[in-house]
């Protein structure tokens, strides 16, 4: 006698998911996205943190510019470019005392340099930007600004007005004591920074950092944001 097998109907919600494991799904995704949204909210502490690196890669490179051609040199930080307002603020260059046919220093000690480029130097990473009320003169109390210099006779993009840190012939710090500052927030690129200068963020309240250049020409990195000022801008404020 032939046997007959009968299929068994196809079970209709095999396949869904429960109740639970859709919850635990939808868990799983919050938390990826808190996490994520974290990670995002902490960039700017990271672009601080490299553009203090660079910058004093940048200081170490004038000092020995200095020393080993026996001329001035100089770190250029850009205030007001000409041509190129969106690095206001944020170009960061290296310069020296232009030389002679002879090789020695075509201007007088006590003569303001026409400053030549000695390399492309760096820009600061996206949202950092110098901070121009915090770096001061002498960082020990005195309330004075960075000296600032007019750049001509360079590329294009790099005319402007700059900060100024000089190196004598002997990589002395002309400005012993002098600080550099730079902090996280924002501002319209295409307008100059005279115009309109960066604002701190909510979400970067204290990033800034930076560093004192010594007389030797040496930095120490300000560990803690109480070591550049005992009140840093809230948010919203420029800096």
């Amino acid at each position: 006698m032939q046997s007959i097998h009968r299929k068994s109907a196809p079970s209709v919600g095999k396949a869904a998911f429960s109740l639970v494991e859709m919850l635990v799904v939808i868990a799983i995704i919050s938390i990826l996205m808190t996490l994520g949204s974290i990670g995002l909210s902490g960039m700017g502490g990271k672009g601080v943190t490299s553009g203090v690196a660079t910058a004093e890669s940048l200081f170490d490179e004038a000092r020995s510019t200095a020393v080993g051609k026996n001329i001035r040199a100089c770190v250029l930080v850009a205030k007001s470019l000409t041509n190129n307002s969106a690095d206001d603020l944020k170009r960061i260059i290296v310069a020296y005392e232009p030389l002679d046919d002879t090789g020695q220093p075509s201007t007088l000690a006590g003569a303001n340099p026409a400053w030549v480029v000695s390399s492309r130097g760096a820009v600061l990473p996206d949202q950092t930007f110098f901070s121009s009320d915090l770096s001061k003169k002498d960082h020990s109390g005195g309330s004075d600004a960075i000296k600032t210099v007019t750049l001509t006779g360079a590329k294009k993009s790099y005319e402007g007005e700059y900060y100024i840190y000089e190196f004598n012939s002997q990589g002395i710090c002309t400005t012993p004591g002098a600080s550099f500052v730079i902090g996280n927030g924002s501002r319209n690129l295409t307008q100059p920074a005279s115009a309109q200068p960066p604002k701190v963020m909510a979400s970067s309240k204290r990033d800034f950092g930076g560093f004192v250049v010594w007389r030797n020409g040496r930095t120490s990195v300000f560990r803690s944001p109480d070591q550049i000022s005992a009140s840093l801008p809230d948010s919203g404020k420029t800096f």
